[in-house]
């Protein structure tokens, strides 16, 4: 999807452009088709709401930007209430008839395997990046800095953590700073609490596994240890979390110092903003209802709000804060672009985001012009800014659009105003940028 919205940007603003698919002479285990743009893990983009959602945001700046992608949604989009979902053959096969038709595109079918010397290539291989280019894009980046496992811990929006229960402190006060000494905030439980937690735990809805994803057939991609989902912690002996992420050895409640906690569940700061917490050592594979009733257990967060639920799956990914530059060109070789999920961004419509801004970037070099950078306050600037030096490169994981990655909005700061307010405030100032920034870019040279 990446692949097609970044094709379609650069053949729009005047390039030519050869669309490399290895479908269907290659196939992978999720896709169906040979059609471009294939959607295989639902068929909806997710809340259309462009004042209030963040998501919603990034459909409207997609759309004021001549995306393919929102504009073909659009024409084949069905009842969804709020969200905008789609007929998913009748969509892939319009994206696949339009690229097609397309005078500046080509389309060859055919599997590409190595990291070219030259040109201007943007590789938008999605989560499943076969193995041979998997390879090659490891021995160019460094094994360390390709993930071919995705475990991801649930993230919470720091104005929803209950702060008269939590505290922040790291473990053993580590830390040369204040502010390393305080780097997680931290939830106790009593033995009740615990328990209580753990049955939980392991009464809730789980996610079956599909092929190809870990621990399932017929060949399972295994756990990391350092990696296992928490029930399957929880299913190998109820101490096991107190022993593990949740172990109270080394803190001290702040509120409460003579009380010793029998358990403590530590969440992590994810962003440079200090507007989103990770919490550390949750990658699950609960569903989603569950997990929201699980973890509001937690103390701390009754009334938390989550940016981003937890999941286990396949996927490949770079740690693109270490290896790509704010216009999405590897470090190392700078004619390649990447784009699209394998970025490290989250969802279709994510994924497509990062398609449309590396097509118009490819696309001014090639034309000799200069691109100035996407304001960090539209939602497509928050998530560049978030993957290439926004997040922390030690605990990089995809992430969904959420206004979480937001800067705050200056005159909202400190006042009493509520969400639905400081919302609108997001929208309205990306709207703005983004509408100047498309103007700047079409300007003459």
């Amino acid at each position: 999807m990446a692949g097609s919205e970044a094709a379609w940007q650069a053949a729009e603003l005047g390039v030519d452009v050869v669309i490399h698919e290895m479908r269907p002479k290659v196939a992978t285990f999720a896709h169906k088709t040979g059609n471009l743009a294939e959607m295989v893990c639902s068929n909806s983009f997710r809340s259309d709401d462009n004042e209030q959602n963040a998501v919603g945001l990034l459909h409207w700046e997609m759309r004021a930007a001549n995306g393919l992608i929102m504009t073909t949604a659009d024409q084949h989009r069905l009842p969804a209430g709020g969200a905008l979902a789609v007929d998913r053959d009748l969509f892939s096969e319009a994206i696949t008839a339009r690229l097609t038709a397309h005078p500046r595109i080509r389309i060859e079918a055919g599997e590409i395997t190595a990291l070219p010397d030259d040109g201007h290539w943007i590789f938008a291989t999605g989560p499943l990046t076969s193995p041979a280019l998997g390879m090659a894009i490891q021995a160019e980046t460094g094994a360390e800095r390709l993930a071919f496992f995705d475990a991801i811990a649930p993230i919470v929006y720091a104005d929803s953590i209950d702060m008269d229960v939590v505290w922040a402190q790291s473990r053993y006060d580590k830390g040369s700073t204040e502010a390393e000494q305080k780097a997680y905030l931290n939830c106790p439980m009593d033995k009740p609490q615990y328990e209580a937690f753990i049955d939980a735990l392991l009464a809730a809805d789980k996610t079956e596994f599909h092929d190809g994803e870990a621990g399932s057939a017929p060949d399972p991609t295994p756990y990391f240890d350092g990696c296992l989902p928490i029930e399957v912690m929880a299913e190998r002996g109820r101490e096991t979390l107190r022993h593990g992420p949740m172990k109270p050895i080394g803190l001290t409640n702040a509120h409460r110092p003579e009380d010793k906690a029998y358990a403590v569940v530590q969440l992590r700061r994810d962003n440079a903003l200090g507007t989103l917490y990770n919490i550390v050592g949750f990658q699950t594979k609960m569903k989603y209802g569950a997990q929201t009733d699980v973890f509001r257990m937690i103390p701390g967060l009754e009334n938390a709000s989550f940016a981003r639920l937890g999941g286990i799956h396949r996927n490949t990914f770079l740690n693109s804060p270490t290896l790509l530059d704010d216009q999405m060109r590897l470090r190392s070789r700078p004619h390649i672009r990447f784009a699209g999920q394998v970025t490290g961004v989250e969802g279709y419509v994510e994924s497509s985001a990062m398609g449309l801004v590396a097509g118009r970037m490819a696309a001014a070099d090639i034309l000799g012009r200069t691109l100035p950078p996407v304001p960090q306050d539209t939602a497509m600037g928050a998530l560049i800014h978030h993957i290439t030096g926004g997040a922390e490169a030690k605990t990089f994981q995809p992430m969904n659009v959420n206004f979480g990655l937001f800067r705050p909005v200056e005159d909202l700061r400190g006042g009493r105003r509520g969400r639905k307010d400081r919302y609108k405030a997001y929208t309205d100032r990306a709207k703005g940028e983004w509408q100047r920034w498309l103007a700047a870019e079409a300007a003459p040279a």
